[in-house]
């Protein structure tokens, strides 16, 4: 009996002390857990810096990229505000020309989607480069979080034209550590179904496909707390 006695209260001591400790854990994670909450509910300003594919092109505002995405991100649960800075026509140079502007909005990423019209003009790759590298470097400095859209040139542009267009974006993504989108119209592009009858610009079908598929780039970079660094702010 004293045996029995005395194991049960060394098993009720040992019990007492487990006990105390999952206690003390479920306290510790209940107390972080308001912190994780708010860093991902903590607004922020995403800027689409683009051609007519972030201006919505033969769309309604509402059907638009830039509105699709934001909606898309609601629904994941994401405080994001996506600012349409897209531009029909626009090429790298016009979009260079008018980052004043677009950072009077203090977003805090800009996610650059950029080329098509270069390209669709033939113009040298090299100025592209050019141009998006300054585009970028002088969103880095101005402390903005900056995202990389890839395109690709059609494949009748010849080899040469294509190996060093399609090349550029991972060059400059790598020159400047930014995330790269490899390509926006992924999924998207010579689909009829998906796309205006100018096979260009995609339809609002089309503008849904692209959502979802850069949907999981877009949240994987949300969440890289190192990849969001706000802009002072007066």
């Amino acid at each position: 009996m004293k045996l029995q006695t005395r194991y049960g209260g060394f098993t009720a001591t040992v019990n007492s002390r487990i006990a105390a400790f999952v206690a003390l854990i479920l306290c510790f994670t209940a107390a972080m857990a308001p912190a994780t909450v708010h860093a991902q509910t903590e607004p922020v300003k995403l800027a689409i810096l683009g051609d007519s594919l972030a201006a919505g092109y033969g769309l309604s505002p509402a059907q638009a990229f830039p509105n699709r995405l934001q909606a898309a991100l609601k629904d994941k649960g994401r405080n994001v505000t996506v600012i349409n800075h897209g531009v029909s026509g626009d090429t790298t140079m016009g979009g260079l020309e008018r980052i004043d502007w677009m950072l009077a909005d203090k977003p805090d990423i800009v996610l650059v989607e950029l080329g098509g019209n270069d390209m669709l003009r033939a113009l040298d790759p090299a100025s592209t480069e050019k141009n998006l590298d300054a585009i970028i470097g002088k969103l880095k400095q101005a402390g903005t979080t900056v995202w990389l859209v890839g395109m690709l040139a059609p494949r009748n542009f010849g080899p040469e034209y294509v190996k060093q267009f399609d090349g550029l974006y991972q060059k400059l993504a790598d020159k400047h550590g930014v995330p790269l989108y490899p390509f926006f119209l992924d999924g998207v592009a010579q689909d009829p179904a998906l796309n205006q009858p100018d096979g260009i610009h995609p339809n609002a079908k089309g503008v849904d496909v692209i959502v979802e598929r850069i949907l999981p780039f877009v949240t994987k970079n949300l969440d890289d707390a190192a990849s969001v660094r706000r802009p002072a702010r007066p």
